[in-house]
């Protein structure tokens, strides 16, 4: 039987072209203006998946390896 994957996760994690997994910041949205100049600029930036979740990902998206 064929696999099915989970579009939930897919569209959330981008696979770059080393097979990293990368996930958006999260808290974006709003309540900004109370957050350091520091975390605001680091919220802009795609984060890279820890190796213990990508395991994780790998079974729900299994045709983006």
């Amino acid at each position: 039987m064929k696999l099915k994957t989970n579009k939930a996760v897919s569209k959330r994690i981008r696979t770059t072209k080393n097979k990293k997994k990368k996930i958006r910041t999260g808290g974006q949205d709003h309540f900004n203006a109370r957050e350091s100049g520091k975390t605001r600029r680091n919220k802009r930036r795609d984060k890279t998946l820890s190796k213990s979740n990508v395991k994780n990902i790998n079974k729900l998206t299994p045709y983006s390896n």
